[in-house]
C-alpha cells in the first residue's frame, strides 16, 4: 500500500507549550501511528529568521527544545522525519522557482499574513523574507510531494497559495509533477488554546502558556493563577462557565466529560470555589504532561544523540528533496547540460 505523504513543522522560537500539543503535536504521533502516513516534520529554523534574524542564538538554542519537545511527545524517528529546514539547500532554490509566479499584491492580499504582519506590528518595516513565507512554505510542501499538511484553521488561506503555486507552476510548464496538498485540520474546539489570562491565543511572547518543559511545581502554580469569571469572589456565588479558561481547559483535556459536566451545573448555582477546580484541573493536566516531562528529562541527558538524529533526518530529507528539484529544473529547462552526459 502506497502511504500518503504527511508534512508539517513548528519555528524553532521557544519550547513548545500545551496549546502547540493539543492544537498538532497530539494529533501528528496519531497520524504517525496509524502507518497510514510517511510523516515528515520540520523545524523550521529558517522561517523563524524572518523575524528574529538579528536574534540567531534564540533559533540555535530553541532548536534543541523542540526536538526534545518532538520526542517527549512521542514522535519517533523509525517512523517521522524529523529533520532541521535550514539543511535542505533544495527548499530555497525551489522558492527562487516559485517567487516569479506569485505576485505581490497576492502575497499581501494572504489573510494568514496579514493577521501576524499586526500582531508583529511590522508597519512599513516588513521583511521582504516574512512577506515571502508563504512561497516558502510552498517549497517546503511540494518539495516532498506532501498530499496531507495538518495545520491549524487559520493556515488554511497558506494552504491555498501552495495549491495556487503548484496550479501555476504544472499548467506554465506543462507537467504534474507538484502535487496538491490538502489541509487535516484538529477537531473543532482544539485548533487553539487560550492562554492562561484569558486571551484568544496562548504564546510565548505574552507569556500566558504551560510548557511541556514545566516541571509539576510550576505547572500547579500557573494553573492556581488562572483566569476564571472576575464575578465569582465568595464560593456561594453563581459563576460563569463560558469564557473561563479553567473550564475550556477541562473540556479539553478532562477525560471524565460527565464530571466536568456536573462541575459546571455546580459552579452556574454556586457552592463551588475555584480553587477546587483548579485544582481537578491541576490533577488532569499532571496526568497528560508528566510522562511527557519524564520523556524529555530522559532525551535531554544525550544531547549529541539528538543532534544526530537531526543530522540523520536531513540527511533524508535533503535526498527527497533533491529529486523533486530536479524535476522542476527539468520542466523549467535549466537541464543544459544533461545532453553532455550522455
Amino acid at each position: 500500500m502506497t502511504k500518503e505523504i504527511l508534512l508539517t513543522g513548528d519555528r524553532p522560537t521557544g519550547k513548545l507549550h500545551i496549546g502547540h500539543y493539543i492544537g498538532s503535536l497530539k494529533n501528528r504521533v496519531k497520524l504517525q501511528n496509524e502507518g497510514k502516513y510517511e510523516p515528515y516534520i520540520m523545524i523550521a529554523d529558517t522561517q523563524a529568521l524572518t523575524d528574529n534574524a538579528r536574534d540567531p542564538e534564540k533559533i540555535k538554542n530553541s532548536l534543541i527544545q523542540v526536538a526534545l519537545d518532538y520526542l517527549a511527545v512521542g514522535l519517533d524517528p523509525e517512523k517521522s522525519t524529523i529533520y532541521v529546514q535550514s539543511q535542505i539547500p533544495a527548499l530555497f532554490e525551489l522558492t527562487a522557482y516559485y517567487m516569479d509566479l506569485v505576485t505581490v499584491a497576492r502575497l499581501e492580499r494572504n489573510p494568514t499574513v496579514k493577521t501576524e504582519i499586526k500582531q508583529k506590528n511590522f508597519k512599513d518595516s516588513i521583511p521582504v523574507g516574512f512577506l515571502n513565507y508563504p512561497v516558502s512554505q510552498a517549497a517546503d510542501i511540494t518539495a516532498f510531494k506532501a498530499t496531507v499538511v495538518p495545520v491549524g484553521d487559520d493556515q488554511e488561506p497558506m494552504l491555498e497559495q501552495t495549491r495556487e503555486i503548484v496550479r501555476t507552476f504544472n499548467r506554465v510548464y506543462n507537467t504534474d509533477i507538484l502535487v496538491e496538498p490538502k489541509g487535516y485540520f484538529p477537531p473543532k474546539g482544539q485548533g487553539r488554546l487560550q492562554g492562561l489570562d484569558g486571551n484568544a491565543k496562548m504564546s510565548k511572547s505574552l507569556g500566558n502558556a504551560i510548557y511541556l518543559a514545566d516541571d509539576a511545581k510550576i505547572v500547579q502554580k500557573k494553573v492556581m493563577s488562572m483566569y476564571t469569571d472576575p464575578n465569582h469572589i465568595h464560593v456561594e456565588d453563581p459563576g460563569q462557565v463560558e469564557g473561563n479558561t479553567v473550564f475550556t481547559y477541562l473540556d479539553v483535556f478532562a477525560p471524565d466529560k460527565d464530571k466536568v459536566a456536573e462541575l459546571k451545573e455546580q459552579y452556574r448555582k454556586g457552592g463551588l470555589g475555584d480553587v477546587k477546580i483548579k485544582r481537578y484541573l491541576n490533577r488532569v493536566l499532571e496526568e497528560e504532561l508528566a510522562p511527557i516531562r519524564e520523556r524529555r528529562e530522559k532525551f535531554a541527558q544525550d544531547p549529541d544523540a539528538v543532534y544526530e538524529m537531526l543530522l540523520e533526518g536531513s540527511k533524508k530529507a535533503n535526498e527527497v528533496a533533491n529529486q523533486t528539484l530536479q524535476e522542476v529544473r527539468e520542466a523549467i529547462g535549466l537541464n543544459y547540460f544533461d545532453r553532455l552526459n550522455k
